[in-house]
């Protein structure tokens, strides 16, 4: 249930309502932006779309289980309020993936007290690893590894795992993750390579630990 500034979604209900054809979201933003005050229904089937990615999501980049929920709802509010001052210049997906990226860098900077990264790069101990495209964490939503990809991404540090994340499932570019962490370009492009080398690296590590205990089993 979705309860916010007088907002209220029922989740269940709208699983319950889903057609069997599916609008486009440009269909559903006109939808929605045209509805009579009150009538939620275009909104709720965007919020039904995208609500176990944001959640998940949420997870990810602050490794708070507990706030995920409601980290995403509030994503959903904030893009309810915003839907006028959508210009249409990327895709809905974007947009929300963008909104959400900034709430919960804010929640993190709150929760921290202070702000998540420093200026200063991590230190250059860890080996250079041939650089392999992670591929592998496309496949979450229908993967029956779902389990082994989320709990990879949750081990990353966080100075690897939020650019990571940002990138390669939020599809931010290299410039806004680099604004939205205050830190340079460079330094951008080089956690996110560093991030898919270890992810690679642990994945490919609890895999192999899996098929070796199915093989012992």
């Amino acid at each position: 249930m979705l309860l916010r500034y007088g907002i209220l979604i029922d989740l269940k209900k709208m699983e319950q309502r889903r057609e069997d054809h599916e609008e486009s979201d440009e269909e559903l933003l006109q939808r929605a932006l045209g509805a009579p005050e009150g009538d939620l229904r275009a909104f709720e089937q965007l919020v039904l779309k995208y609500q176990t990615r944001i959640v998940a999501d949420c997870r990810f980049m602050t490794r708070d289980d507990a706030s995920a929920d409601d980290l995403a709802q509030e994503t959903f509010v904030k893009a309810f309020f915003g839907l006028r001052s959508f210009e249409g210049r990327s895709s809905f997906r974007h947009w929300l993936q963008r909104i959400k990226v900034h709430h919960c860098l804010n929640h993190i900077k709150k929760e921290q007290g202070q702000k998540w990264v420093s200026i200063e790069e991590e230190s250059a101990e860890e080996p250079e690893r041939l650089q392999v495209a992670p591929a592998v964490y496309e496949e979450f939503e229908a993967s029956d590894s779902r389990e082994r990809i989320a709990n990879v991404l949750e081990s990353l540090p966080a100075t690897l795992r939020i650019p990571l994340v940002m990138r390669d499932m939020d599809e931010l570019s290299y410039a806004e993750i680099a604004r939205s962490l205050d830190i340079g370009l460079s330094a951008a492009k080089m956690r996110i390579k560093r991030a898919r080398e270890e992810f690679r690296l642990r994945y490919q590590n609890t895999a192999g630990a899996a098929k070796s205990q199915s093989r012992s089993a």
